[in-house]
């Protein structure tokens, strides 16, 4: 799959809003099995960003509270980070899947040492049946972080386009082997 990234500054705060939107040749149900927010779910064997995610509480079936722990990155210049939102899932009657996020705080999860506490803007995932074709998703991904600590702008600058055409790299991948 294909897939074209784009960004502008953000609203929300002095890093970018990173655009990703590409065609999986996958159903809607199957791309979302691999990227849907939830414990032990299939997104920590196949996103090379996610490490661990955990739910910290419940508020409803389709409201979360999350952590999720990163790996380091960019040989080591990136740190582990952790970071915890407030999650949101949604079916439309379209066939459409969204996952949004964006930072919280929340008593049972104070930083915890060895990571740099980050911090997601809203953001989130659709996954858009495509008409006609039960087959193919377009898969939309907003992406604000971040990343906290002490981090030159050219580093988060250079990490995000190379990160999200990694993201739907290997989702494609992760999709292939969900169907295998």
């Amino acid at each position: 799959s294909e897939v074209a990234v784009s960004w502008r500054p953000s609203a929300e705060f002095a890093g970018g809003l990173y655009k990703g939107q590409g065609i999986l040749s996958a159903s809607p149900q199957d791309v979302w099995e691999c990227i849907k927010p939830v414990a032990g779910g299939l997104r920590t064997k196949w996103d090379q960003n996610v490490k661990d995610f955990e739910v910290i509480e419940a508020i409803s079936d389709t409201v979360s509270v999350c952590r999720t722990t990163t790996p380091s990155a960019c040989m080591r210049i990136i740190s582990p980070r952790e970071f915890v939102d407030v999650v949101v899932v949604k079916q439309y009657e379209d066939g459409t899947m969204l996952s949004a996020a964006t930072n919280v705080e929340h008593p049972l999860c104070p930083p915890q040492p060895n990571f740099v506490r980050g911090f997601n803007y809203p953001c989130g995932c659709f996954c858009i049946p495509v008409p006609g074709e039960p087959d193919r998703t377009e898969l939309l991904t907003f992406f604000q972080t971040d990343l906290g600590g002490y981090l030159p702008q050219t580093v988060v600058d250079s990490f995000f386009p190379s990160s999200i055409s990694g993201f739907y790299s290997n989702l494609t991948k992760a999709v292939k082997a969900l169907k295998a």
